[in-house]
């Protein structure tokens, strides 16, 4: 069996937090001409209101509440700093502070936080040389007390994100540059963070292949990277490669695992048998678990936008048939445990907001109002209190219970036609 090399377990992240504050503008950032471009908006020198392109009751708190994450856990440089874990920061971090940034219209945030990634998580060769143009995954303090690079290995997920608010801050500022490199990042996370199975349908891979490789016919594999919506963007701007196979083999995973599991609910990592089309459990010693928990709620979100985005109907129809199982749990108990195990059992006390957003944002795509105001106004906005969900230490639910409030409606075509706001 491969040995897994210090891959991370978000699945043990736990609760976290964000606040209100206003109306916020931002720093003007460099012309689109130079290195580390921003936008073509910012050229004039002026500074940019921070906007969502779309109206919705959460506004004015996700504005407010980026602003505050952004005070607290992005340094001037752009590093995303995971204050709960001795400070390290991670490729998702990076990508997910892009992701906000161009969706509440931060140029100037974005283009900090992308150009600290592509210096400091670049993937060298013995020369010092990049190998590719993924980012390592892990970046902190070692154990010499210097600060660099602490696993090299990728992280697939936080690639795509990458990607995704590459082309999608493109289009928004109008900075061709941006999208240029999202089809260079592109060509590496087909190249490296897929594979071509047996049966020749092609499939999404966590990372590295040798790193994920439990027995020679076994791949790991983690259904929360499955980002259908994003691959549809991929194949507006990438027609060199089949995106959509992607999507099926993706869809084809999460059905099969709805059978695999008591719950119909998705595992956070999964042991695939691609000879055999066969899943299995990993074993209980293992670093990762086959366990519901806080990989997997990000499901949720990544389905519910290529329902609302692009009406697909294996979307929608995924997201009916698994909510009703936790709608039964929240009926019942009147909360949803952080931790379930294939067969349902409970294997934790406690409850994370980081959930409760991501199935909040779940139930407003199946059009059950009522459960998801309950969650609301029970689980969610209970726990916010000066500018984080839960405590200001965590980036995790920071960023989860953000983009669970995020409406659907902010949509790649909205993002686009809101285009930059120049003037405050």
């Amino acid at each position: 069996m491969m040995r897994l090399f210090n891959l991370r377990r978000t699945q043990t992240r736990m609760l976290l937090t964000i606040l209100p504050l206003a109306l916020v503008l931002v720093a003007a950032a460099p012309s689109c001409t130079s290195q580390t471009a921003a936008c073509a908006c910012l050229n004039s020198g002026e500074e940019v209101a921070l906007a969502l392109p779309v109206d919705s009751p959460q506004n004015d708190l996700l504005i407010e509440s980026w602003q505050a994450y952004r005070s607290r856990f992005i340094q001037d440089d752009g590093r995303v700093i995971d204050r709960e874990d001795s400070d390290r920061t991670v490729s998702e971090g990076q990508a997910y502070a892009m992701l906000r940034a161009v969706a509440v219209n931060d140029p100037a945030t974005f283009d900090r936080t992308y150009s600290w990634a592509k210096s400091n998580l670049a993937r060298l060769d013995e020369e010092g040389e990049p190998i590719d143009l993924l980012w390592a995954w892990k970046w902190g303090q070692r154990p010499n007390n210097s600060w660099g690079t602490l696993d090299a290995n990728f992280a697939t997920d936080a690639d795509i994100d990458a990607a995704t608010a590459l082309i999608l801050a493109a289009q928004r500022w109008s900075c061709p540059q941006y999208l240029d490199e999202a089809r260079a990042l592109l060509a590496d996370i087909w190249t490296h963070g897929t594979v071509e199975l047996p049966d020749g349908t092609r499939q999404l891979i966590p990372g590295p292949a040798d790193a994920f490789r439990l027995e020679p016919d076994q791949v790991i594999l983690n259904p929360s990277y499955f980002a259908p919506a994003s691959f549809r963007l991929f194949a507006e701007v990438d027609p060199d490669h089949n995106w959509n196979r992607l999507i099926d083999s993706g869809y084809a995973m999460l059905d099969d695992l709805s059978e695999f599991s008591a719950t119909g609910l998705p595992p956070d990592w999964i042991a695939y048998n691609p000879t055999s089309g066969t899943y299995r459990q990993l074993p209980l010693d293992y670093p990762l678990q086959s366990r519901y928990s806080f990989d997997a709620f990000r499901v949720w979100w990544r389905v519910a936008q290529d329902a609302a985005w692009f009406s697909e109907t294996r979307a929608q129809s995924y997201l009916e048939a698994r909510t009703p199982e936790l709608i039964r749990r929240w009926q019942q108990n009147n909360r949803l445990p952080a931790r379930l195990t294939l067969d349902g059992n409970a294997e934790a006390s406690f409850e994370a907001t980081a959930h409760y957003a991501m199935v909040y944002l779940a139930l407003t795509q199946v059009d059950e109002p009522a459960i998801a105001d309950e969650i609301l106004s029970q689980k969610l906005q209970p726990v916010y209190s000066d500018g984080f969900w839960d405590s200001d230490t965590a980036y995790y639910t920071q960023n989860l219970a953000w983009f669970g409030l995020l409406p659907l409606e902010v949509s790649p075509d909205r993002i686009k036609t809101a285009g930059g706001t120049c003037n405050p």
